[in-house]
């Protein structure tokens, strides 16, 4: 089954979505899931996992309720603050949610950068397992290296890191990022999502030649049974949209063998997420 694991809905909120700024006027309005299934149709994709785009538990009802109404909607990523002193308690309630499969909180814009290593903080991600929840790992890459002693604390705990860890592939820079995601690599228990990579790229002057060193990387390091599609739309919208971020791995894993692709483009996150 080809999955794509990682874009959003919304319905647009100017003041509570404020991050969505002017120069995005074109996600400035609602995406919703009878707008991304003919997309997900014409490129053979028979499911996705909708990811949470704001922070709030009325968000999780947001996508609990679409997944509900949407078979193609497989998975839903909500949103925990794994400081929460409730947080058992709220784990316990969306356990009940067969499609609800996994959380992730905002990590790339707090000011505190090693937020995930306090330990409150890490005391409620080591809550996760114990409902089989999953871990979407949302930061820039300055703080990839903190990334290694946080997923190494919980070696039974399913990590993703997503987007790649958001190198500044707009202005080629890669030997930090290069250097730290190889050390995240090395723990077993992280899988990375090939991801927005066009929205961290020159927005409307990308080549397909700027992402091939960091998709050399990324494959070498996790390998192919560690990594997974993710289209991020719509923030891929704001690049081009859905086939030109398509066309970038299809054309870069296009070598590789069916089995290959089949685990990249869903194999993998079937298994991840637990589909």
């Amino acid at each position: 089954m080809r999955i794509d694991a990682h874009q959003h809905f919304w319905e647009f909120d100017a003041i509570r979505d404020n991050w969505i700024n002017d120069s995005m006027q074109v996600i400035q309005k609602d995406f919703l899931p009878n707008d991304l299934k003919p997309l997900l149709d014409s490129h053979g994709f028979e499911g996705c996992i909708a990811v949470q785009s704001n922070a709030s538990e009325a968000e999780n009802a947001f996508q609990l309720k679409n997944a509900s109404l949407h078979d193609f909607i497989k998975g839903v990523v909500g949103w925990i603050d794994p400081r929460a002193k409730n947080l058992r308690e709220r784990l316990a309630y969306y356990s009940t949610y067969n499609k609800m499969k996994g959380f992730r909180y905002g990590l790339q814009g707090e000011e505190q950068r090693n937020l995930m290593l306090d330990p409150v903080f890490m005391k409620g991600i080591g809550l996760l397992k114990n409902f089989g929840f999953t871990y979407d790992i949302l930061i820039y890459a300055d703080q990839l290296k903190y990334i290694p002693e946080f997923t190494t604390a919980f070696p039974e705990q399913k990590f993703v890191l997503d987007h790649i860890g958001k190198p500044d592939i707009k202005h080629h820079k890669i030997n930090d990022w290069k250097k730290d995601i190889a050390e995240v690599a090395k723990c077993p228990n992280v899988y990375c999502k090939i991801s927005g990579m066009i929205t961290e790229a020159a927005w409307q002057q990308w080549k397909q030649a700027d992402f091939i060193p960091y998709l050399d990387v990324v494959t070498e390091v996790f390998g192919i049974n560690r990594i997974m599609y993710g289209s991020d739309w719509p923030m891929c919208e704001l690049a081009g949209g859905y086939q030109p971020m398509l066309g970038v791995v299809e054309d870069y894993f296009s070598s590789y063998s069916e089995n290959e692709q089949e685990l990249f483009f869903g194999g993998n996150a079937n298994a991840f997420y637990g589909l």
